[in-house]
């Protein structure tokens, strides 16, 4: 008998607590505060504790819970990984520029724009028409939270456009 009855939540619980601890110990680089003044650390923390308490039940419940087929991982699919870390690499090096190539930033709106475009790509489908919904929602949605509600100072348009 087996003592890892779940696989898939085994290793996905390795991957949270794996997750939880990186983000809770690059908190401790920042001053973390209290719960009435939080520092900028206080919400990695929290964050890297909840993800490791979540990965730590979802490997109990991988050693005790047994599926018929011992819910075996399958194998990776290289292009939906290889496309959304694209997504997300894309994302990055839009908002803020790339100086070393004197790539400026092209803005958050472009930047969601080919986030969702690229990342679309990693599913069996690609709707060309319901992507760019998605991604017009997504950036009005951004805009809305980030620029007028936060006031965070992120470039919304690229220096061309916005001057």
């Amino acid at each position: 008998m087996h003592l890892i009855k779940s696989q898939k939540d085994f290793f996905a619980g390795l991957l949270f607590m794996a997750l939880g601890v990186a983000f809770a110990l690059g908190a401790g680089t920042y001053n973390v505060g209290t719960g009435a003044r939080m520092g900028p650390g206080y919400f990695p923390l929290m964050l890297g504790v909840v993800l490791a308490i979540l990965g730590a039940i979802e490997i109990v419940k991988a050693l005790v819970i047994g599926k018929p087929d011992g819910d075996k991982i399958g194998k990776w699919i290289w292009k939906p990984v290889g496309f959304i870390v694209g997504a997300n690499l894309a994302f990055g090096v839009l908002l803020g520029g790339l100086p070393s190539i004197k790539l400026p930033a092209m803005g958050l709106i472009i930047a969601i724009y080919a986030l969702t475009l690229i990342s679309a790509k990693a599913g069996s489908e690609f709707k060309l028409k319901e992507v760019l919904i998605l991604s017009t929602i997504l950036a009005i949605g951004s805009y809305l939270v980030f620029i007028l509600m936060l006031k965070l100072q992120i470039q919304v348009w690229p220096t061309f456009i916005s001057g």
